[in-house]
């Protein structure tokens, strides 16, 4: 029970720290090297740079990002998140000018965590709501 507590604490840290604040140091602190993420397209660099990478990218595209955890699950070594992100479309995104609309982001995150260390990463993300925003 403490594990998965702990697990969250993790993950809801990553959310405020490294995606909200843009705290590069906290990223490092966070994400093994070993690091994993499964959602990237094919192709493409899976590591923790290419995750800092696109976490610098949505923080330039949306001003003012907000993280807001709807729900998390926990089970072993794993952590479901449910969260809405939320900014103003201030630079170009997915080849899209900047609208300076309020857009938001649904995504559904599992994390896979070893020793306190995000491991594997998985997603789902609602970008077509996001595109039809962007409009």
């Amino acid at each position: 029970m403490e594990t998965t507590e702990q697990n969250k604490a993790i993950v809801r840290r990553f959310n405020k720290e490294c995606i909200e604040e843009g705290n590069e140091q906290s990223l490092h602190e966070i994400i093994h090297p070993s690091f994993i993420n499964h959602t990237a397209p094919d192709g493409m660099d899976t590591t923790m740079d290419a995750a800092w990478q696109n976490i610098q990218l949505l923080r330039r595209a949306l001003s003012g990002l907000k993280v807001n955890i709807l729900l998390q699950v926990a089970e072993g070594d794993l952590v479901t998140t449910y969260k809405v992100l939320s900014g103003v479309h201030k630079q170009a995104f997915m080849g899209i000018a900047a609208t300076n609309k309020e857009v938001t982001l649904s995504i559904i995150d599992i994390i896979r965590l070893e020793d306190g260390k995000y491991m594997e990463h998985w997603s789902i993300r609602d970008v077509h709501s996001l595109l039809n925003q962007l409009k």
